[in-house]
């Protein structure tokens, strides 16, 4: 049997909450919005590097977000003593893929994300921590965060219409 990324309900985010929570559904509204565009794909469907030369792929990008998920909220904000995703070299999370492993990927990426939230509950927005000489904040994080899926969603259009014609996911 073919694994194929699972059906997805995207979540939606309050227009007049709160501002940690209106940030919290904003990136759960990104995260949501990007597991939609792989949805119903295949291991070797989510490997293809739809839009040549770029050697970006849904796959790749399914790394690459739970490598930053990992470093920004685990790491860096939490100070969590884990190991770094895919740091062999650069753009290994674009170049290193392996179909078969897409449902290990896909799955890493739920974890981190999950991971993530938690390395967050509770703190403040205020709460800071220091990267190379520079002083970042929860805030900027989840802003961060948020412009990265927003990003990457408008790659994995692209990507998810030359796959197989599937538009407005």
């Amino acid at each position: 049997m073919t694994w194929t990324a699972p059906d997805i309900t995207r979540t939606d985010g309050s227009p007049v909450a709160g501002e940690r929570d209106m940030l919290n559904g904003y990136l759960a509204w990104h995260r949501s919005s990007f597991l939609l565009k792989c949805a119903g794909l295949t291991g070797e469907q989510l490997a293809e590097r739809a839009v040549p030369p770029s050697s970006l792929s849904l796959l790749g990008l399914i790394r690459h977000m739970a490598k930053v998920e990992r470093t920004w909220f685990r790491q860096r904000f939490a100070g969590q003593p884990v190991e770094r995703l895919h740091a062999s070299k650069k753009d290994v999370d674009f170049d290193d893929l392996d179909p078969a492993r897409a449902a290990e990927e896909y799955a890493l990426l739920i974890e981190e994300m999950r991971l993530a939230d938690e390395a967050a509950v509770g703190a403040s927005l205020e709460d800071t921590f220091t990267l190379r000489h520079e002083v970042y904040s929860l805030r900027m994080i989840y802003l961060h965060m948020i412009g990265e899926y927003a990003r990457h969603n408008g790659h994995a259009d692209m990507m998810r219409e030359r796959v197989d014609g599937v538009t407005g996911a």
